[in-house]
């Protein structure tokens, strides 16, 4: 079929989908929801069979749904309806009910109020908009549409009309405002304080204020040693509900009125979302470093975004960078931890990222902060670059141990050949990587990726793969040769199928073996072309990227950290705009992948 996404922009949900249903055979072609004149001239150059809307924040024109059916994705429950529904949510706790879903229903005059084409509820975990949205909700919602589209096929499915529904749960809800995510320091409980925040997490944010100054908070984590009686609360404990407590890394301590939080990311009125501690670096003279003892992973909640555990000879170290985001301090921090783990007496060291997102490469937005004290962007992006070649480096050269990166979230850039640079990369079935860089201003990118590819794929599929600019799939990339397994889609399975792979590793009776072949090839290859080669032809491209006439760079990352509009949609998604675009032409089943 031609289906045609009418979506507010390309989001992991709807490359989730995108890459679904091209692997079925399916045609697909993208709209960024401009204008009602743009989404509808779209739908008469495709001529679509059906539209599917994975992620829009206003209704389909009128024309289009009356006269096409279209399918809208919507993250909650069977009733549901409004704009801001896991934000209900989360805040709500579900309304008592620690359950949520996604449901899959027709566009009608009414929004959210349409026919029920599918429905699916799951668990609703204690975490971040984001990251719910990334993980469960993600997987319900490709498994509705999914089975929403297969439904359409058949031509015979009848969807449920929502007044038919007997006492469906869910409610219409108002878009939830500023006044409704208020923090009230002074006696909000923790808990509460905690649910406001993921509530608003990825945006809006929660509207407060820190050193007496205007901010949006993000990026929340509880603090166990802040209950009553415990050390952090004595500590502080002539200090007023709201006020800044420590700070650790790049996070703020914040008291509550029975305990304390972290918040790890603030908007300043004006800026960008930033790092929290940096972001008010001025204020911050008085304000007392809550330093960890180790990289040890610790026994109760606190921020920390490095962490190493251990089970039987396999090291785990994980770090959970904010939206994968590696800044030039974080890279040379997990390189200190790498290098740590290292040390350890153990056969396989697994690299684990982040539980919704394993890393993204360098880090935009601190980048886009950086002027003043003889510092610029363009340099700044280079200290990022030259610090995650570094922490690649040291993955590539490591003869110590076996090394896993063991991706459960998505990956992007940078991201993927840090984590090729491992001996075996291992992805969660329903990942998606975009190992290429060309979106952002057409980078060359670096990482070592001109070492790390082509042995894997040849010289022509490492060309197709950073020149396809279209997200692949954990199944794809096994079949590319990229990644080296595609295990359970379920996360906790995904755990334990790791920890089972890395036991039997280290386990294994021909490990000596395969650790004198893993240093002899690198040996072989340094012989060939050192790895000092690799780098240096690779970031004099860079250099022309960030320091160059052609300012591509720096325009979409301006435009990527500033969340700039759309005003239109990148021709490779959009492919009914191509010049030779005919309805006429017959599907190619897989394309896509």
């Amino acid at each position: 079929m031609r289906i045609l996404f009418l979506t507010h922009a390309f989001n992991s949900l709807t490359q989730r989908l995108y890459s679904e249903l091209t692997a079925r055979g399916h045609r697909v072609s993208v709209e960024f929801d401009i204008a009602d004149s743009v989404a509808e001239e779209a739908v008469a150059l495709f001529r679509p069979d059906l539209i599917v809307a994975p992620y829009l924040r206003r209704a389909i024109p009128e024309p289009i749904w009356r006269a096409h059916v279209c399918l809208i994705v919507h993250p909650g429950i069977v009733g549901d309806r409004g704009p801001s529904a896991l934000d209900w949510a989360i805040q709500n706790g579900g309304d008592g009910n620690r359950e949520w879903g996604v449901t899959v229903l027709q566009a009608e005059a009414e929004m959210d109020a349409g026919p029920v084409w599918a429905s699916e509820t799951f668990p609703l975990r204690a975490a971040r908009k984001a990251s719910v949205y990334r993980l469960e909700a993600a997987e319900a919602a490709t498994r509705t549409t999914l089975l929403a589209v297969e439904r359409f096929a058949g031509g015979d499915f009848v969807p449920t009309p929502l007044g038919s529904i007997p006492a469906p749960r869910g409610m219409f809800r108002p878009p939830m405002r500023q006044e409704d995510r208020r923090i009230d320091w002074q006696n909000d409980p923790t808990a509460t304080v905690l649910a406001k925040i993921r509530a608003a997490d990825g945006f809006p944010g929660v509207a407060d204020s820190l050193f007496g100054r205007p901010c949006h908070l993000f990026d929340v984590c509880a603090e166990a040693g802040a209950l009553p009686g415990e050390p952090i609360a004595t500590r502080f404990s002539d200090l007023p509900a709201g006020a800044v407590l420590a700070r650790r890394e790049t996070a703020l301590l914040r008291k509550t009125s029975d305990g304390a939080v972290w918040i790890g990311h603030v908007k300043r009125p004006g800026g960008i979302k930033l790092p929290a501690a940096p972001a008010f670096a001025g204020a911050l003279a008085d304000v007392p470093e809550l330093a960890l003892a180790s990289w040890w992973a610790p026994a109760g909640e606190t921020w920390q975004d490095i962490r190493y555990e251990e089970e039987g000879a396999a090291g785990f170290l994980h770090f959970d960078f904010y939206n994968g985001a590696m800044s030039t301090t974080q890279c040379r921090r997990l390189q200190q931890a790498y290098e740590w783990a290292c040390t350890r007496p153990t056969k396989v060291l697994v690299l684990m990222g982040g539980a919704d997102l394993w890393a993204n490469g360098i880090h935009l937005n601190t980048i886009e902060a950086a002027e003043g004290d003889g510092s610029s962007p363009a340099d700044e992006s280079l200290a990022n670059i030259g610090a995650m070649d570094d922490l690649a480096e040291a993955i590539i050269r490591t003869c110590s141990h076996l090394t896993v990166a063991a991706l459960r979230g998505n990956c992007g850039a940078g991201g993927c050949f840090l984590a090729r640079a491992a001996d075996l990369v291992w992805a969660r079935d329903g990942v998606l990587l975009n190992p290429h860089y060309k979106n952002m201003g057409n980078l060359f990118g670096s990482e070592y990726w001109t070492y790390l590819l082509p042995p894997r794929v040849g010289a022509d599929g490492a060309r197709a793969i950073m020149q396809n600019r279209l997200p692949m799939s954990a199944a794809a990339g096994v079949a590319l040769g990229f990644l080296d397994a595609c295990l359970a889609a379920d996360p906790e399975a995904f755990l334990s199928e790791v920890a089972g792979r890395a036991a039997g590793l280290a386990a294994a009776p021909d490990f000596a073996g395969q650790m004198r072949a893993k240093r002899d090839r690198r040996a072989a290859d340094e012989a060939v072309k050192p790895l000092a080669a690799y780098r240096a032809e690779e970031l004099a491209q860079m250099r022309r990227n960030f320091y160059g006439f052609d300012p591509s760079y720096h325009v979409a990352r301006f435009r990527f950290v500033h969340k700039s509009p759309h005003s239109w949609t990148p021709r490779h998604l959009a492919i009914h705009r191509d010049l030779g675009w005919s309805a006429d032409k017959p599907v190619a089943k897989g394309s896509g992948e």
